[in-house]
């Protein structure tokens, strides 16, 4: 298989058909496209989120909890609590463990969230480091919004723009090969989206405005998340591409690499789904976030991307673009 996320169709196969449905109070379980699962406490649901960082070297620890956290968040819930893996290569020293853990809880304190537990090792499983986070969080039983909630008429909305996360890893890892194609001052913004990867504020939002669904868009870029929430949600989505807000320095390093800003990773950027699609992104605005709506959910079970007059089936994501680079 292709390095990255295992295809959604083995996912369901032969991962997700195993697992039993044994207990009453797991309110969210797994499923294609859900970002989270939800424990029922009486009034209040606990959120939890697990994932890994493979695919990053430089920031790895910002990325680890913001990855989880983003999750979360696309419950409309606010994380509070972070329990971390970090597996080291042989090789590592004391100096590359404080790098990651300075990052790591410089971000989790930023996002007021606390690192609550986790374990440490040097491994020879592992030619790099690789970080497991799982983010926790509570909310009221009636606030809580799944990716499986899409219906029929609801404005899709996007938050700032496509290939966020991939765009920043890039400008990180590949800055040498950039510097003979781009200026310094573009591949320096470019690291600077760094800064944007999280979702929570707009998560915490758009729980309150009251949304029907919401998807963190992480492996598989932009369409590779609203296959995945359409899937989750049963329904169909027309997309235009011209309407997807993609930044000039991920349109230029993915023109450098020969790839798409639309299957890019792209944490930092949310999709939501809501009635009031117009009425949201006010309010987005309103708190400094742009967003911008790019299509509107189908009562069929098509998923159309049209650009140029010419419609194109959105499919189930395939490896992401950030592996033909890495």
């Amino acid at each position: 298989m292709e390095i990255g996320k295992v295809p959604n169709s083995i996912l369901k196969e032969i991962i997700l058909n195993k697992i039993k449905n044994n207990r009453e109070d797991i309110l969210i379980r797994p499923k294609i496209g859900e970002d989270c699962c939800a424990v029922d406490f009486g009034d209040y649901v606990c959120v939890l989120s697990t994932d890994p960082i493979t695919g990053a070297v430089n920031e790895i620890g910002r990325l680890a909890v913001h990855i989880s956290c983003n999750d979360v968040a696309s419950c409309g819930v606010e994380p509070l609590g972070l329990l971390v893996t970090i597996l080291a290569p042989p090789g590592t020293t004391e100096k590359d463990i404080d790098i990651v853990m300075t990052q790591l809880c410089e971000t989790a304190n930023s996002l007021n969230v606390d690192i609550i537990g986790g374990h440490t090792e040097i491994t020879g499983a592992v030619n790099r480091f690789v970080i497991t986070s799982t983010a926790i969080g509570k909310a009221p039983k009636d606030k809580l919004v799944s990716t499986s909630g899409a219906k029929p008429g609801d404005s899709i909305i996007i938050t700032k723009s496509a290939g966020i996360e991939g765009t920043a890893i890039i400008a990180y890892d590949k800055e040498d090969m950039l510097l003979k194609r781009m200026d310094k001052s573009s591949i320096e913004n470019a690291k600077r989206f760094m800064d944007s990867i999280s979702v929570v504020k707009e998560g915490i939002i758009a729980g309150d405005f009251g949304v029907s669904s919401m998807h963190d868009v992480t492996e598989g870029g932009i369409l590779g998340a609203v296959w995945e929430l359409a899937e989750a949600s049963g329904v169909g989505v027309v997309v235009y591409k011209d309407r997807i807000p993609v930044a000039p320095e991920t349109e230029e390093i993915c023109r450098i690499f020969n790839i798409s800003p639309l299957k890019l990773i792209s944490s930092g950027c949310m999709i939501i789904t809501c009635s009031d699609g117009v009425g949201l992104i006010d309010k987005l605005n309103v708190s400094g976030i742009n967003a911008s709506i790019i299509g509107m959910v189908t009562d069929d079970l098509n998923r159309r991307l049209v650009f140029d007059g010419h419609t194109e089936e959105i499919g189930q994501p395939d490896s992401d673009e950030l592996y033909k680079v890495i």
